[in-house]
């Protein structure tokens, strides 16, 4: 079931492949900062369905080009407590972890994230950790508002943002790991050719 919702999700914000990989990026991280290997699963699983509340976003904003105005970055912002709200309530421990990372994997260490401005340890560490591999693949896929950039590229903005948006630990992990994340995003790479 969660497999058929990533799929329509991709397909409807032609992100193909996104959840997968970011999950993947994630897992090297998480192991690095101590998860048990059954937690670093329910991660595997949970992070997939980050975006479930874009399948109510506006598809002219959702896939715009070009930069979104005021009123569609307002609407693409909801996707987050629409996500969470989608998610709520469950005494499952694989899908509470995906209404934590779908509500929060755009909050910011500094607090000035959304949807609640919250920052430092307040956000949970597996939506602290998803958001690095989330702005990794982002930033090195192409998106319809923009082409990828360069592994070198995105590693500088990961790096710039350390304190910022993202929580140092998990910047200082992710470098310690980036010859495994290069070799998991090559993977992923290799099997789309």
């Amino acid at each position: 079931m969660l497999a058929a919702l990533v799929r329509c999700l991709e397909e409807r914000d032609q992100t193909e492949g996104h959840g997968a990989r970011v999950a993947a990026l994630a897992e090297p991280v998480a192991r690095l900062l101590g998860w048990s290997p059954d937690r670093i699963a329910v991660l595997r699983h949970a992070a997939p369905i980050h975006d479930v509340g874009k399948l109510v976003v506006r598809t002219e904003v959702l896939l715009k080009p070009g930069k979104l105005d005021s009123e569609e970055w307002a609407i693409q912002q909801t996707h987050t407590t629409t996500g969470a709200d989608m998610l709520a309530h469950s005494a499952n421990p694989l899908v509470q972890m995906a209404e934590d990372i779908a509500r929060t994997h755009h909050e910011r260490w500094d607090g000035g994230g959304y949807p609640d401005r919250i920052g430092g340890t307040e956000i949970p560490l597996g939506a602290r950790i998803f958001a690095v591999a989330d702005a990794l693949d982002a930033m090195t896929s192409d998106r319809p508002y923009r082409k990828a950039m360069s592994w070198a590229a995105a590693r500088r903005e990961i790096l710039g943002e350390s304190r910022r948006q993202f929580d140092p630990d998990v910047v200082e992990s992710f470098v310690l790991q980036e010859r495994s994340l290069r070799a998991i995003r090559r993977e992923f790479a290799d099997v789309a050719a």
